[in-house]
């Protein structure tokens, strides 16, 4: 029969796993096997530099932490040894370090992982440690928000380069409305030579007209007067 010190013990380390699951936002388990006490404590400064907490603890306390709760799914594989990684400010932190352990000591597993509420499967914690840092993201969304708005500042100052010498040229001045001139006032005398030179192209356009009726009546009286020689010369009948 387990002493009233063990349960009390083991009470506090569940206490201690129930308060972490629910503080952090991201938490990852893996199978810590064939790792080396040297691996495993350049691993935990890697970690705690990361601001992630590593801890190894027995299943079966786990499972009595999670009995009831949201994190309730994470028995399943609670199987074996498995050690936790929990990350209370960048939830992605603790798979993307155990992630990079994992490839340069070609050892340990991803078991699972809740990533904001949500639990994975190990295929699914290798995706998620996939993922950038958060300031890499803030990073790469500000470069591509900032660089249309510079290659437009570079347009604009090509273009007032070629307008101006490097300055943007001012706009010209609008030329200022021209007044209508008054009309000239005609002396007297130009005014009466005007008049009678009006009266010469009108005698003028009238003289044909008479010239025409005087020659029509020239060619009448020279008929009639053929006429009459005619007459004078034809043989008196006997």
């Amino acid at each position: 029969m387990p002493s009233q010190e063990n349960v009390k013990l083991k009470q506090e380390i569940i206490d201690e796993i129930g308060g972490k699951l629910e503080k952090a936002n991201g938490v990852v388990v893996i199978d810590y096997i064939g790792i080396s006490v040297d691996e495993a404590n350049r691993m935990r400064v890697k970690l705690r530099d990361a601001g992630v907490d590593y801890k190894v603890y027995k299943n079966t306390l786990v499972k009595r932490a999670i009995d009831g709760t949201a994190n309730a799914g994470l028995a399943e594989i609670l199987d074996g040894p498995s050690a936790f990684a929990f990350g209370y400010d960048d939830a992605i932190a603790p798979a993307r370090v155990l992630d990079s352990v994992m490839k340069e000591y070609k050892k340990m597993e991803f078991k699972a992982g809740i990533i904001e509420g949500v639990l994975y499967d190990a295929d699914g914690i290798k995706q998620i440690a996939a993922i950038p840092p958060k300031d890499v993201l803030i990073a790469r969304f500000l470069g591509s928000i900032q660089s249309p708005i510079s290659k437009l500042v570079r347009t604009f100052a090509a273009i007032a380069e070629d307008q101006g010498g490097g300055e943007a040229a001012a706009p010209a001045e609008e030329p200022a409305p021209v007044e209508e001139a008054a009309p000239a006032e005609v002396p007297a005398e130009d005014e009466a030579k005007a008049e009678d030179e009006v009266k010469e192209e009108a005698a003028a356009e009238e003289a044909p007209a008479e010239a025409e009726e005087e020659a029509k009546a020239d060619d009448e009286n020279e008929a009639e007067a053929e006429a009459e020689a005619v007459a004078d010369e034809a043989p008196e009948e006997e």
